[in-house]
């Protein structure tokens, strides 16, 4: 299992690779922020494919197999975006597109082996499992800023992505050696198609992206707002950002650690209500402190929320544990990448501050859903 936590932290460090990198990469590259926006695009699409794909294949293929194509898929993302900073413009972007294509590719693939394997190993405490699991991640998402920081002092941001890649060639060969257990809660599944048919499925899915609406909005501006609208130092915006992520990886550990004494009912529905305080605390931010202390209050905010998507929606189809983690994971980045790609053109007309205080509304209708799918599987036969 510990390759399976390094896989988790690797994850995180690729997918946070462009956010960390931002400011530079608009700067050297000349990319505007509608075409900084458009790079989650493909991310999006190509997540959400390759999670749908991956998860119904998981049976044919294995979890295993596709643990190591996602390692793959992550090296070529990483090397294609370290190759951007040696090209033209015209082409420079296009490498930017093919990353972040080949990003979604590996996050969507690692979907169901991630987020299977901890629940088959320990299903009586899977919720902790997960939270575990997706600490491995944050600590990723946090780690990143920090260590491209490193390079951009440098003067050499383009080593970060490269090094990534070949650390993802690494870990992709370990995990082809692995004897990992076999997936044996996916035998007599029911059709995807059945799960398809089900209402309470499309909830979670419905609070997986208004959830990532809300992770996407602090995440991927977040240097851009302390930087351009702010006024800070790029060391402070990156340290926001690497702040945010931080706390989201501490407030997992914690939460994992209390889920085993606490209901998870309980900390599903406290966590939106302060993603909503956070929102409406940003704009007041007016101190490099405070901008860093507001993204850390986020963090934590938004911690445990998501894995516990997963492992409540996983537990209302304990036979489509694969299926129902990657169509959760493609949830999310649907919603990571619209929130990115929506905030883009709204800066014209609004300050990312006010963009922020209105973002609240998203973990309030996440909150009314979460309600709303609890109320569902009291009155629901479990399956």
């Amino acid at each position: 299992m510990l390759v399976l936590y390094a896989a988790g932290f690797l994850q995180g460090l690729t997918l946070v690779s462009v956010p960390a990198l931002s400011a530079t990469l608009k700067d050297t590259l000349a990319i505007s922020d509608a075409r900084y926006g458009a790079l989650f695009l493909p991310q999006v699409g190509c997540t959400a494919l390759a999670a749908i794909f991956g998860g119904l294949l998981a049976r044919r293929l294995g979890l295993k197999r596709l643990l190591w194509i996602s390692l793959l898929a992550n090296a070529l993302s990483q090397l294609a975006i370290g190759v951007s900073g040696y090209l033209a413009d015209a082409m420079a972007f296009a490498a930017l597109l093919a990353g972040t294509a080949a990003l979604g590719v590996g996050f969507g693939v690692s979907s169901a082996p991630l987020n299977s394997y901890p629940q088959i190993v320990f299903p009586r405490h899977r919720d902790a499992a997960l939270v575990a699991l997706h600490t491995a991640v944050g600590m990723g998402l946090a780690a990143g800023p920090l260590i491209a920081a490193l390079f951009l002092g440098s003067g050499s941001w383009q080593r970060f992505p490269l090094s990534l890649s070949l650390a993802s060639i690494v870990l992709a060969c370990m995990a082809m050696r692995l004897r990992l257990p076999a997936q044996s809660e996916q035998r007599g599944a029911a059709h995807g198609s059945r799960l398809l048919r089900t209402p309470l499925f499309w909830v979670f899915v419905a609070i997986a992206v208004v959830y990532a609406l809300a992770e996407g909005t602090f995440s991927n501006w977040a240097v851009i707002y302390l930087r351009e609208d702010r006024g800070f130092p790029a060391v402070v915006a990156a340290a926001g950002l690497a702040v945010f992520w931080a706390a989201l990886a501490f407030g997992r550990l914690v939460g994992s650690a209390l889920l085993l004494r606490v209901p998870p009912a309980f900390m599903w529905t406290a966590l939106p209500v302060l993603m909503m305080m956070a929102f409406l605390l940003l704009p007041l931010a007016r101190s490099p402190a405070g901008g860093i202390a507001a993204f850390a209050f986020a963090g934590m905010a938004c911690s445990s929320f998501f894995p516990l998507v997963i492992g409540r929606a996983s537990a209302s189809f304990p036979a489509e544990i694969a299926l129902v983690s990657s169509a959760m994971i493609a949830s999310l980045m649907l919603g990571i990448g619209l929130g990115t790609f929506v905030v883009a053109p709204l800066r014209s007309a609004l300050p990312l501050a006010d963009l922020y205080r209105y973002s609240a509304i998203y973990p309030l209708v996440a909150l009314a859903l979460a309600l709303f799918t609890m109320r569902l599987q009291r009155s629901r036969p479990s399956n």
